[in-house]
């Protein structure tokens, strides 16, 4: 049993990678590793704490489900939490024996008594997805979020061809004008909100992609993320064009209808309502029949029209699944029974970096080519140096590879007992390998990132796209596509290069008549008179968003002052806190990201600067927090006030914080304060501290 100080350790560095992987897949739908991997973290962190039960703190991943909803949908609160089921650990037969063995236990039933019945069904790779009817009509489709809160995504829901916008009475009805409403026909519930997948078959999603490739369009990446993109596609029209698909396997909240006595019967019911559900399913008597469902659907997986990762088991009997109840986040009554993944042993021939198109640096595996999930596998993810060292991946090293479905082939483990004498251990370059340029990573950042910027070819469509937005220097017409031909046909190597284009070299590019040249042109000599917030925002400073560009501007009032500036000076600067200064003092260090302003400049980018608002006032240096409603003075007014006094005014409460400003129905921050020592003030001690009060 570890010490409990490197179990603590442990526990927090488990709960941060965690944390860092619900985020990249639920909420970014960009998961970096395998489902696999993701349950082995999961699986450790449940065994610390179930050794140390201090660890258990309330923000540990095993004490919620899922992620944040996205802040681009209005949030829905479940009425009935959407929760996720354990997952069985053993992928061989004997798993479904253990489940059982569990259920019986908790039920107290002996070796005498009959076997228990299951209803199992397939583990769809999709999205799920809560359906509220109101009296037969479809009212809301949500995300499940993080199990209590999800978005509302109903008009993308309303898309599928496969949902049904109103469910078919199950007793004859009258005609119309004989019932009170339109929708009141018998046999529909007064509410019922139906538990499912979105998914996209695989058949549906290869034919989008030629599609889209013979279009010049963006192709989708793998069928679970082309389902969950496109719920979350803000223009419902795009996910009109996405071919989704949707299964239909439990219930949310439910009332004016009988639920039937098992969830077998729920399911047959909701295809009477005229909701699709899978027919690959069955009712199940004991461990054995469970166990035999388990390996007839592995066997044909491989010929179903869409991806699975393994079997759902469910006590069948409603009542008997009320009576065995939850366990923290799970249900006793059901467990998810998944599929080994795909592995295989090879030799790592070299590690190199690759840098993405944000300038983060991902160390990739060359391998010895080995099949292995239906493909030749030849490269794999390390993700990140600290996998590296955690897993102690050398160069010569023979390593266990997966790759299960369509996620990216990563390194395992490595099978240290086989390495040679030769073998190479990895180290980050303190340079990027495109560009020459400086390497870093920041404090409690776990990834390196090129610091090159506008520099570095690796990331120019991304900066170009960046520079070219409508919050930036808003060059109308400039999109991915003709980015993509300008980059790779050699006419943009740096961002300067884009004032120096003509009609006549643009009018030679793909689908760009001469109207369409001249436009582009025309857009980015207007786009030349700026701001010099938008400007800085559109250099694409790691950190300096739009907000910040302004205060930048602001405060020091020129381009000058703010590439010269010490991170002394730019903490000064509202809510410029050490990591942003550290960030913009380091872009500007840089010679060839000075260049390419200067270079800019020269184009004719202009812009209005003003003087540097020196720091003064009783309150210089200080920091004021401000929480709830004050009497007299909005929000705004009071902070314009600090700053005027000399104040940084932040966002949240620290041990930094010197002051915060209370008013009526002050939340955490005030809690925090409080906790913390921190001086409390109401609105008439702000006033009194500004020399304001009145007399």
């Amino acid at each position: 049993m570890p010490s409990v100080e490197s179990a603590t350790e442990r526990a927090a560095a488990l709960r941060a990678q965690i944390a860092r992987h619900d985020r990249l897949y639920y909420e970014l739908d960009a998961p970096e590793i395998p489902d696999a991997e993701y349950d082995r973290l999961f699986r450790e962190l449940q065994a610390l704490e179930a050794e140390h039960p201090a660890l258990r703190t309330p923000d540990s991943p095993t004490q919620r489900v899922g992620g944040k909803p996205l802040p681009a949908f209005a949030p829905v609160r479940h009425v009935v939490p959407m929760l996720s089921i354990r997952t069985e650990t053993d992928t061989e037969s004997t798993g479904a024996l253990n489940f059982d063995a569990r259920v019986r236990r908790e039920l107290k039933l002996d070796d005498t008594q009959p076997p228990v019945e299951y209803a199992a069904e397939l583990k769809f790779d999709g999205l799920a997805i809560n359906l509220r009817y109101e009296r037969g009509v479809l009212v809301l489709a949500a995300t499940r979020g993080d199990g209590e809160t999800g978005e509302d995504v109903t008009q993308n829901v309303r898309t599928i061809h496969e949902v049904p916008l109103t469910l078919v009475p199950q007793l004859p009805s009258p005609p119309p004008s004989q019932r009170p409403s339109l929708f009141d026909a018998p046999g529909l519930p007064e509410v019922l909100e139906v538990r499912g997948e979105v998914y996209m078959r695989r058949d549906r999603f290869d034919a989008f992609n030629l599609r889209a490739d013979a279009a010049g369009e963006k192709t989708l990446v793998n069928p679970r993320n082309a389902a969950a993109g496109s719920i979350r596609q803000l223009d419902p029209a795009i996910a009109a064009r996405r071919p989704l698909s949707f299964f239909a396997y439990g219930l949310g909240e439910v009332q004016g209808w009988t639920v039937p006595a098992t969830h077998a019967g729920v399911l047959d019911a909701l295809a009477a309502f005229g909701l699709p559900v899978c027919e690959h399913r069955a009712v199940c008597s004991g461990a054995e029949a469970l166990a035999a469902f388990h390996a007839r659907i592995a066997e044909a997986r491989p010929g179903l029209p869409f991806d699975i990762d393994g079997v759902v088991y469910k006590v069948n009997s409603l009542a008997l699944q009320q009576k065995l109840g939850f366990v923290t986040r799970e249900p006793r009554w059901a467990v998810a029974h998944k599929y080994p993944a795909q592995e295989a042993l090879t030799t790592v021939q070299d590690i190199e970096v690759q840098v993405g198109r944000t300038g983060k640096l991902t160390p990739v595996a060359r391998l010895a080519p080995v099949f292995v999930g239906g493909v030749t596998v030849t490269n794999a993810t390390l993700h990140n140096e600290s996998e590296i060292r955690r897993k102690d991946v050398h160069v010569g090293d023979t390593v266990v590879v997966r790759r299960a479905g369509d996620v990216i082939p990563e390194v395992v483990s490595v099978l240290s007992d086989r390495r040679p004498p030769h073998a190479r251990a990895f180290s980050m370059p303190m340079n990027c390998p495109v560009c020459g340029s400086d390497v870093v990573r920041e404090e409690g950042e776990i990834d390196h990132r090129c610091t090159g910027g506008l520099y570095c070819a690796a990331q120019r469509k991304q900066a170009l796209l960046h520079f070219a937005g409508r919050r930036a220097m808003d060059v109308e017409g400039l999109g991915d596509k003709l980015v993509e031909q300008l980059v790779d046909g050699g006419l943009i190597r740096s961002l300067p290069d884009l004032y120096r284009l003509g009609v006549l070299k643009l009018a030679e590019l793909d689908r760009m008549a001469d109207k369409s040249a001249e436009n582009l042109v025309a857009a980015l000599e207007k786009s030349k008179t700026t701001t010099l917030g938008r400007f800085l925002f559109a250099l694409g400073i790691r950190h300096v968003g739009e907000a910040t560009a302004k205060d930048l501007a602001r405060h020091l009032g020129s381009m000058d002052r703010i590439m010269d500036a010490s991170e002394a000076e730019l903490a000064q600067v509202p809510d410029v806190g050490p990591v942003v200064a550290a960030s913009i003092h380091r872009f500007f260090a840089q010679p060839h990201n000075r260049e390419v302003v200067e270079q800019l400049r020269a184009c004719g980018i202009v812009w209005e600067e003003g003087e540097m608002q020196v720091a003064s006032g009783p309150l210089v240096g200080k920091t004021v927090v401000l929480t709830g409603t004050l009497p007299t003075l909005s929000r705004d007014e009071a902070k314009d006030m600090l700053e005027a006094a000399g104040a940084k005014v932040a966002g949240s409460v620290s041990k930094k914080t010197d002051f915060v400003v209370a008013g009526t129905d002050a939340g955490s921050k005030l809690t925090k304060a409080q906790e913390l020592g921190i001086t409390i003030l109401d609105e008439s001690g702000l006033l009194s501290l500004l020399g304001n009060r009145e007399s």
